[in-house]
């Protein structure tokens, strides 16, 4: 049931995104009862697992694919409209990216390996599109704060994949098979 909910999500990722790449409070309204939806699902899909003890790395790895597809096509379709900078849709599909690499081939994890400002900014890059509906929707008082926000997220996302990079350096050195562990274990002469 769980992947049910997940796949509500993901399948409405393609819909979110046409409808935030058209202008108007009608587009708007139905971009907003998508993103409601899509919430919807995501707060209740891992509660539901827990409680069913069907909770699972691959269900986890669906879960956080589906939420990044999602928001990143409401960016992606804000973003040809102008509402966003291309940088934010880019940079959230470059940190996922990241986060899977990352977590499943360079740790060779069997499960997504998050970090604090990583997991923030997952939640927080729904707050752009919402806010942006609620612009189209007559909120106009929003309007500065949106720059601020989406140009926050630009900076913090670039931290967190900053963050991961250096730690990925660090765990690289420590490796017996690198070339600084190597040197480690060599004995002074």
């Amino acid at each position: 049931m769980a992947h049910a909910l997940t796949s509500v999500r993901l399948l409405l990722a393609v819909p979110f995104g046409l409808l935030m790449a058209q202008a108007g409070a009608r587009r708007a309204a139905q971009a907003a009862l998508v993103m409601l939806v899509a919430i919807a699902t995501d707060l209740l899909d891992g509660p539901l697992a827990r409680r069913r003890g069907t909770v699972t790395a691959t269900g986890a790895a669906f879960d956080h694919t589906a939420d990044c597809l999602f928001v990143t096509s409401g960016l992606v379709g804000g973003a040809s409209r102008g509402a966003f900078p291309w940088a934010l849709p880019v940079l959230v599909a470059a940190a996922f990216v990241q986060y899977v690499l990352d977590s499943y081939w360079l740790y060779h994890g069997r499960a997504l390996r998050a970090n604090r400002l990583g997991r923030w900014n997952g939640i927080l890059y729904f707050v752009p599109p919402a806010i942006e509906i609620a612009i189209r929707l007559g909120l106009e008082g929003l309007q500065p704060l949106l720059p601020l926000l989406v140009w926050g997220l630009v900076l913090s996302t670039l931290a967190s994949m900053g963050g991961r990079l250096w730690a990925l350096r660090a765990q690289l050195r420590r490796s017996p098979g690198s070339l600084a562990g190597e040197r480690k274990g060599l004995s002074p002469r």
